[in-house]
Parts: structure tokens; C-alpha cells; sequence
């Protein structure tokens, strides 16, 4: 059976063949994202760009955007068709084809929201969240699969809240009001919830299958951007540009 990312790669290598675009030129880059480039001056400092375990990386198209949060980062230019031939086999592999997708359904009018929120974005993003949640699941409890400051304390402060994330410095913690749990904890955490709110991270650093178990998803962020549109994911993610 296919993995997600590799249904994604399959059908992001479908698009660009048909598009007639195999042989176009992408640049993908991570260091000239600080992270005041990346998301500014949000509310808070929690969040896991500033504490430096990850990085945007970021694909051009014809001047069109995509990111990419990875934890292996780096540079990478080369044509649509040597990036489809990269083996998914590593986070920064992973990452280059991820941002390179959204970036590329961008440029085709496929998606948008593909270029991370800065200043109050995060902020204004969580104020909204569990209206959404709502409106389209009902009253629900909710597990969040990665820490994400701002939505994680939005969400709990509506409903009850299990937060999973693998960062160590997390695990144990009390952030934003939550526990923080471990990833050994996640089918239990899984089995609990009514509503999975899972960061499109999980793409890029190859762990999203196990999220999808049938129960309700809802990805959020920039990462996912492009394969939610290629797959039909529901995405929340209103103040991305």
C-alpha cells in the first residue's frame, strides 16, 4: 500500500507531466529565512522556529512561494524533474519536495495560503480555530498533534485537549495550559480524540499515515498546503499569505 507522501508525489508528478513543466527550474532555500523573515514578531516566544529545532524552507516558481517547516534544512536548485526523482527518504529530501509542491500549486492557481503568518498572524489564526472547529465537526474533543502556542491554548480553552509533540524540551511540559505528551502516547491520544488538529509538518518529516485512522482530520499550517489540495485534505490556515 502506498504511503501519503507517496501518493502525493505521485500525483504532484501527474500534474507537472501534464502541465508540461518537468523541465522548469525551482530554487529552494533555507538560510536566508531567519526567523524574523519567517514569521516576524508573533505573541509569545514558544514557538519552534525561535527555539531554533526547525526551519522554513522555502521553493520559488515562477515567483510563486511554498514553505516547508523540516529540522534538516539547506539549499537545493534544480528542475521539476530532478526533484521528482529525489528519493523521499529523509527529512531534507522530504522538504525540498514538499515546499517545491506548494510552491507549484501556487504558481497553478491550485492553493493558496502557502507562505507562513508574521507578527499577530498567529495570534489572530488561533482566534478563529475553534469557530472552524466547530462549525464543521461539532463539540468534539480534540487532539493536536504538534505544538503549535497559540492554537493549543485557543483550543483548550473551548474543549478538552490532548497535545502530542516529539520535541524533549516539550514532553512533560505544561505549555499554554496543556500537557505536553510524547509520541509513545500517540494511538492512545488518537483513540481518545473525536477531532485530530495535526500540524502539515507531519508531511514533511514522513509520520502523517499514522494520524490518518478514519477519525476526523484537520491539518493545519503551510507545510500541507499543496498535497491538501492535490488529496482533498481539510486545512485550516487563515492568515497565511
Amino acid at each position: 500500500m502506498k504511503t501519503i507522501l507517496e501518493t502525493v508525489h505521485e500525483r504532484a508528478l501527474e500534474l507537472w507531466t501534464k502541465e508540461d513543466i518537468l523541465n522548469e527550474s525551482i530554487t529552494v532555500t533555507a538560510a536566508p529565512l531567519s526567523v524574523k523573515d519567517a514569521i516576524g514578531t508573533p505573541e509569545g516566544n514558544d514557538f519552534p522556529i525561535q527555539k531554533g529545532k526547525e526551519k522554513l524552507m522555502e521553493a520559488n516558481f515562477r515567483g510563486a512561494r511554498g514553505q516547508a517547516f523540516t529540522d534538516h534544512y539547506g539549499n537545493y536548485s534544480g528542475t521539476l524533474a530532478r526533484i521528482a526523482e529525489l528519493p523521499l527518504d529523509d527529512n531534507f529530501h522530504r522538504a525540498v519536495f514538499v515546499s517545491t509542491t506548494n510552491a507549484v500549486c501556487s504558481s497553478l492557481g491550485l492553493t493558496g495560503n502557502t507562505v507562513h503568518c508574521r507578527d499577530k498572524g498567529p495570534a489572530e489564526c488561533a482566534k478563529g480555530v475553534f469557530r472552524y472547529i466547530d462549525e464543521r465537526y461539532g463539540k468534539c474533543r480534540v487532539t493536536i498533534i504538534g505544538f503549535q502556542p497559540a492554537l493549543a491554548q485557543a483550543v483548550n480553552a473551548e474543549t478538552d485537549v490532548r497535545l502530542v509533540d516529539l520535541d524533549p524540551d516539550n514532553i512533560g511540559q505544561t505549555k499554554r495550559g496543556v500537557l505536553v505528551e510524547g509520541g509513545e502516547t500517540s494511538a492512545d491520544a488518537i483513540d481518545w480524540a473525536d477531532l485530530l488538529l495535526v500540524t502539515g509538518t507531519t508531511l514533511a518529516n514522513g509520520t502523517i499515515d499514522m494520524f490518518l485512522t478514519g477519525k476526523p482530520v484537520l491539518f493545519y499550517g503551510t507545510t500541507i498546503a499543496g498535497a491538501a489540495a492535490l488529496m482533498g485534505f481539510d486545512r485550516y490556515c487563515p492568515q497565511s499569505s
